[in-house]
């Protein structure tokens, strides 16, 4: 035991600063405050249902109806208990405080793959503070994307299991690959999960090539069983998890459109302006050097800027001047808005350069290129030529969207080349002319571009964006059609800009020279190694530290009260809640309902906030409801009441629908339709009470001949109501075609009339409907799909061998150390 303290003592401490700085920079954790997030908390509306069922039976329901007329609650919440990864994700999210947990997945995943490296420990904590503290990984905590961040910081950990398999560790590698991938892939977030493979796919390329070259075909095949077997079994583990998204995928706005005319819609995959709407800019790019070069997100004016100066001088007050220049915005990128820039650290991008001077070995050509390739990537609309190529002929990479979030990887690469290079001029290989040389080069690269930005901003940037002329426009409008004002408020706008930028350079240029000045002494053994390192770690540790402040400081923290009580109820609100009727729909006016949660809190809406909601959905959503509401969907979607605002005082109204189709109802007719075209063609108007609009492609699902028109005795009601399992009693004197106000999916949803399965069909475009016997009879609709029962089973028995696998591979390691 003292041996093993002995040997790791240095690791376990730095692991002990690593915990201690998460909760001094988190410091309102310790007074039991949470991180006040817009993202979770429409997260919260968007489960409510799923955890009030939680609650009630101990277990959520895989579908709820909150939002969007009813959806898979696969990419909303649900539980995977037979999966290994859900306990690990639990430690992290749970039982650590939000975001402590997060932050230290950062920190010791980065640490554990430089160490893998073979960097020296200290350095390895520099250079995992350097990732950890990247910008981007903190914005995203503080805009609730913990899902995203919790898959960004299993980057590191996934490649050092791959490193070490390449480096003859196979079972141990192998086995640490598996668990890490299978825990990235637990986190949920497919996106950069795809990401991180294609960088990986590259590195895995550049091995082949160098292993047949050097004709060691014998261990390349053996290392890729290994990998391949670690994919596969992390793939197992996440069977249900994967199977439902993949399965759910295909339906949602992601998936193939349903529409070939006048169509919304691309064929396959999300539209491209959508997809591209977060581009980065091509030199908005700088910021990895300089943050604020660009304006960060959360930077405001204030009475000492040259925009309040301006103010004044046509007779605004001090408050006034201030309250207008806080509202101007200071970000000049081609974003729509961004929260805050890709800041990498000053440090470590002048390292970045140095290494690739110095660094040899091909994890240099790998980390150029994948940056070079993500880069271009990353600028989506900004230079279309390669994002356009991936789009169209890559697969998987048209499924998802604001593409400047591939730029996470580089995160993480830039720190490892950085790291790699002063590992190289620390162990003498090369003439130490030589090495000062190219530092010299590095440090004039970068302090130079700083020091012209700090000296002549506008040398090389406008700080206006493309839409300056438009702006002044309406600063005209908003003075009186008065130019001259609105001409001097955008000069001194751009004026407060510059003035942002050049600060910023400023702040650049020192930690510059004092990184070159540790890598000077260094090399020329002025300082020990060690002291280098450390101070290294110190230095990179304030720069990212006061950055980060900036997005994701003390006042993003609330009282975990206050956070439980976000969501508090209008009289409109109270009033719905009041009606007992199990399962109708609300159709909320007041606010941008389909792109907003909030309702959902509260009711099951027509609307709601989810990026992968049903394709369908979507497409009734584009064509009515954009451009004027069609009651007849409302009516068919059984929606009861509609909330709007009164735009002159405020006060919010609630009418009842007394027209809503109600849960379930039988039809007199039924019109087939040749397509999903017309199928939305005729929903445009129709009466849902009376007519049933059913695609062709459904025609063998019901008999026409026997089904007739139901007359006044025939009835159905819904008896009893559960997100995954509805109960309706009905009474015909015919065979009947019904319409229940449920929306169809087919995976996974049962129909059984008096305890046995039948047939059931889509109509009105969204909508369930079923030929059903006469007489009187139960039907009962049950969720239950296969992908997720059986994949859960999958998960299980890879969960097993995983810890298996893991068990062995500490075993066999220890036992070869002791030998």
């Amino acid at each position: 035991m003292n041996n093993w303290l002995k040997r790791n003592g240095i690791h376990l401490a730095i692991c002990a600063f690593f915990v201690i700085l998460c909760f001094v920079y988190f410091s309102p954790v310790l007074q039991g405050k949470a991180p006040a997030q817009g993202d979770v908390l429409q997260a919260k509306a968007m489960q409510k249902e799923i955890m009030d069922y939680k609650a009630k039976d101990g277990k959520g329901p895989l579908w709820t109806n909150q939002m969007f007329g009813g959806m898979p609650a696969y990419q909303i919440w649900v539980q995977y208990p037979l999966n290994l990864t859900t306990y690990g994700i639990s430690i992290i999210k749970d039982i650590l405080p939000d975001p402590v947990g997060t932050v230290l997945v950062y920190l010791l995943g980065a640490y554990l793959l430089f160490c893998v490296m073979k960097i020296n420990p200290w350095l390895a904590a520099a250079g995992a503070i350097a990732f950890a503290f990247t910008s981007y990984n903190f914005i995203i905590i503080a805009a609730g994307h913990s899902n995203k961040a919790l898959a960004i910081g299993l980057f590191a950990p996934i490649l050092a299991g791959i490193i070490l398999t390449f480096r003859g560790k196979y079972l141990m590698g192998a086995s640490l690959t598996a668990l890490f991938l299978a825990l990235n892939l637990r986190a949920n977030h497919v996106q950069m999960t795809y990401y991180f493979l294609l960088a990986l796919l590259i590195y895995v390329g550049i091995e082949i090539y160098h292993a047949v070259k050097a004709n060691k075909t014998k261990e390349l095949t053996k290392v890729l069983s290994y990998l391949g077997l670690a994919i596969v079994l992390s793939v197992m583990v996440n069977a249900s998890n994967l199977w439902t998204t993949y399965e759910y995928g295909k339906e949602t706005i992601r998936g193939k459109s349903n529409l070939t005319a006048d169509s919304y819609e691309p064929d396959n995959g999300l539209p491209k302006d959508y997809a591209y709407q977060w581009s980065q800019g091509v030199g908005e790019s700088l910021t990895f050097l300089i943050p604020d070069l660009y304006g960060g997100g959360n930077e405001r004016l204030d009475a000492n800027s040259n925009v309040a100066k301006e103010l004044a001088k046509v007779g605004a007050t001090p408050e006034q001047a201030a309250g207008f220049a806080q509202q101007l915005p200071v970000y000049w990128g081609e974003k729509p808005f961004t929260a805050g820039p890709y800041y990498f650290g000053a440090i470590i991008c002048m390292l970045f350069i140095f290494g690739l001077f110095i660094v040899k070995s091909r994890m240099k050509w790998w980390i150029l290129s994948t940056t070079i390739l993500f880069l271009l990537l990353s600028f989506g609309k900004n230079f279309p030529f390669i994002s356009d190529i991936f789009f169209d002929y890559v697969p998987l990479y048209n499924k998802f969207r604001a593409v400047e979030s591939i730029l996470a990887v580089i995160g993480l690469l830039f720190p490892i080349l950085a790291l790699l290079a002063v590992k190289e001029a620390q162990e003498g290989q090369y003439d130490k002319a030589y090495i000062l040389k190219k530092l010299y080069w590095s440090f004039g690269i970068t302090g130079g571009f700083a020091l012209i930005v700090a000296v002549v901003p506008t040398l090389f940037f406008s700080f206006k964006t493309s839409s300056h002329q438009q702006f002044l426009d309406a600063l005209a409008q908003n003075f009186g059609n008065d130019r001259n004002i609105a001409l001097a408020i955008g000069n001194a706008l751009v004026d407060d800009r510059a003035a942002f930028a050049r600060a910023d350079a400023m702040r650049t240029l020192l930690f510059l020279i004092i990184g070159f000045g540790l890598i000077w002494a260094l090399i020329t053994d002025k300082m020990k190694k060690e002291a280098v390192f450390g101070l290294l770690a110190f230095v990179t540790l304030i720069d990212m530290w006061q950055v980060d402040k900036r997005y994701l400081n003390n006042t993003n923290f609330v009282s975990k009260a206050s956070l439980n009580n976000h969501y508090q109820p209008r009289d409109v609100d109270t009033f719905i809640m009041a009606d007992k009727d199990p399962d109708f729909r609300v159709y909320d006016a007041s606010i941008p309902t389909f792109t907003n949660a909030d309702a959902s809190y509260f009711h099951k809406t027509v609307g709601g906030a989810h990026s992968a909601r049903l394709k369908r959905i979507q497409e009734l959503i584009d064509h009515q409801f954009t451009k004027s509401v069609n009651q007849d969907v409302l009516d068919m979607l059984n929606t009861k009441y509609i909330i709007t605002q009164d735009r002159q005082t405020g006060a919010y109204k609630m009418q009842r629908n007394a027209t809503a189709a109600g849960n379930a109802w039988f039809v007199d007719r039924v019109q087939f339709v040749k397509n999903a075209d017309e199928e939305m063609k005729a929903v445009s108007s129709f009466d849902p009470k009376k007519e049933a609009i059913v695609d062709i492609a459904f025609k063998d699902r019901l008999d026409t001949a026997r089904a007739g028109v139901p007359g006044n005795s025939a009835l159905i009601k819904l008896d009893s109501y559960h997100p995954d399992h509805m109960v309706y009693s009905y009474s015909a004197p015919r065979d009947v075609v019904a319409v229940f106000s449920e929306v169809y999916y087919d995976k996974g949803w049962k129909m059984l009339v008096d305890g046995v399965e039948k047939p059931y069909f889509r109509a009105d475009y969204i909508l369930r409907a079923a030929q059903l016997p006469a007489g009187n009879h139960k039907v009962e609709f049950v969720f239950h799909p296969t992908s997720y029962y059986l994949g859960e089973k999958i998960s299980l028995a890879g969960s097993l061998i995983l810890l298996a696998g893991l068990g062995f591979a500490f075993y066999t390691d220890q036992k070869k150390k002791k030998a």
